[in-house]
């Protein structure tokens, strides 16, 4: 019973820290994406109704976690 404690545990933890670093790194690449596009991307977003631009930024967003995921599987 014992090792079945541990290793949820193991787990959990590794869940946090593997979801931690990857919302991180979401957080770091839209700020990134933010600041190298000359225009606001919220105002495109929300205001002007930019699909192409929410398609792009849903691309990016979709790549980073292939990323992470394939991180995270090893």
């Amino acid at each position: 019973m014992d090792l079945k404690l541990d290793w949820l545990l193991n787990a959990l933890v590794s869940s946090i820290v593997f979801t931690t670093v990857g919302i991180g790194f979401f957080v770091v690449a839209f700020f990134l994406i933010q600041k190298l596009t000359p225009f606001s991307i919220r105002k495109e977003i929300e205001e002007d109704h930019n699909t192409a631009m929410a398609i792009v930024l849903a691309a990016i967003i979709l790549g980073i976690a292939m990323i992470v995921s394939a991180a995270v599987h090893g």
